[in-house]
């Protein structure tokens, strides 16, 4: 950082000429809640906000939200986060309309206005009127409790069977880790090709004749041969869409644990059209990962496309990734915008060209699930599994059914198809 000419830095002389400012304190308080959040917020980062609300020149709500938006939202997954904390932090609309060192009053919401969306948890937490030094305060008078720790229930299995539309900030990280540590072993298949093998099993007279003359042709030694086995491939198919926008964030940790544990994984990225990441997601670093599958993906949070989008699968992909007993991995809500046009005959293709697939979505976490979307109408009479996919506990399920037999349609399936 450089000095200007009176030796102050430009981060410093800007604070000071906005010392009598309240926005400034505002903009630094608001930088905390989006780090608590969960946003990579630093000091820096406060800097840069304030420069750009001097830069823009302020004069109504429009360019205020999206000059500290500019600042610090630097991936997709992270602008609803930012815009729920945005207008629960800057809730007056008339803030900036008025001189911009007021500060922000404590009133309701205006009731003409449409009800808002209840914010996540992990800003309701942000947004929590207690600090450190509070908390530091009141755990010093609070007296230490003893709690019998056999009388309840551990926190590791509260977090596998949490939702992950409902975890906190500091929960998400501990999923995050967790998911990290998963790994997927999925049981090795029979190939057409052959290798030596010591055991009786298939003779290999290629190799036995070349014994055979080794040794003169007095005694001939049997070769036997048995099928090479190699872990098939994976090819996972995820949904962007605004609908699964809450569970795409923690899905693409799955997917990046994955990918970066075994070979032979292919990963693309769906809403109205279809993106390759496989590239992106093998990455080491799951930051660096997760900027570049953002950027490259046109369409996240946007409509679904589902048949469209499984036909340029099948058309340029598929005979290139789902060669050698592949397994399909089919990650979506069902909720097609196209209302299933095309999508059973993309299905049934699809079904064909792979070993085994396995849809995933999160709507069947709800008991009273009904398969009345024309689009998992159209999805569910080809797929082998039907599984939930919304906490720990049931990634570690689909880990599990990935590592088992693989075997066809399950009877579940075969009973709602017969209730349809």
């Amino acid at each position: 950082m450089t000095e200007t000419g009176n030796g102050t830095t430009p981060g410093l002389a800007l604070l000071e000429e906005l010392e009598g400012n309240k926005l400034v304190t505002n903009i630094m308080h608001f930088g905390r809640v989006l780090r608590s959040a969960g946003l990579p917020v630093g000091p820096g980062k406060i800097l840069d906000a304030v420069s750009a609300v001097q830069t823009v020149t302020v004069t109504n709500r429009r360019d205020f939200y999206w000059a500290l938006h500019a600042v610090f939202v630097n991936r997709r997954d992270q602008h609803e986060i930012f815009d729920q904390a945005f207008h629960i932090f800057w809730r007056d609309p008339r803030l900036l309309e008025r001189m911009l060192g007021l500060l922000m009053p404590q009133g309701p919401a205006e009731e003409d206005g449409p009800e808002p969306e209840p914010p996540s948890r992990r800003i309701a937490e942000a947004m929590s009127p207690g600090n450190d030094e509070g908390n530091e305060e009141q755990e010093e008078k609070e007296p230490e409790l003893e709690v019998e720790a056999t009388l309840t229930a551990s926190a590791n299995e509260l977090l596998q069977k949490m939702d992950f539309e409902d975890m906190s900030a500091d929960e998400i990280a501990k999923a995050k880790a967790a998911i990290a540590r998963m790994r997927l072993t999925i049981q090795n298949v029979k190939t057409r090709r052959f290798q030596a093998s010591h055991r009786i099993d298939k003779i290999d007279m290629r190799s036995t004749l070349r014994a055979a003359m080794r040794s003169g042709g007095s005694v001939i030694p049997l070769q036997y041969r048995t099928r090479r086995k190699r872990t098939p491939p994976l090819v996972i198919l995820c949904d962007i869409s605004g609908s699964m926008g809450r569970y795409t964030r923690m899905l693409l940790h799955f997917m990046h644990a994955i990918t970066n544990d075994r070979d032979r994984v292919s990963t693309f990225l769906f809403g109205t059209r279809l993106t390759n990441v496989t590239r992106h997601l093998r990455n080491k670093d799951i930051d660096i990962a997760l900027m570049k599958c953002t950027d490259s993906v046109e369409d996240w949070s946007g409509g679904t496309r589902i048949g469209d989008s499984l036909k340029d699968f099948n058309q340029f992909w598929s005979r290139r990734v789902l060669g050698q007993g592949a397994v399909m991995l089919l990650i979506s809500d069902g909720l097609d915008r196209d209302a299933g046009r095309g999508l059973a005959l993309e299905m049934e293709r699809l079904h064909k060209s792979c070993r085994r697939l396995i849809w995933v979505n999160p709507l069947l976490r709800f008991e009273g699930f009904e398969p009345k979307s024309q689009g998992i109408r159209a999805i569910l009479p080809h797929v082998d599994e039907f599984r939930p996919v919304h906490n720990l506990e049931s990634l570690t399920e689909l880990i599990e059914a990935l590592n088992s037999q693989l075997v066809r349609r399950k009877e579940g399936i075969t009973e709602w198809l017969q209730a349809m």
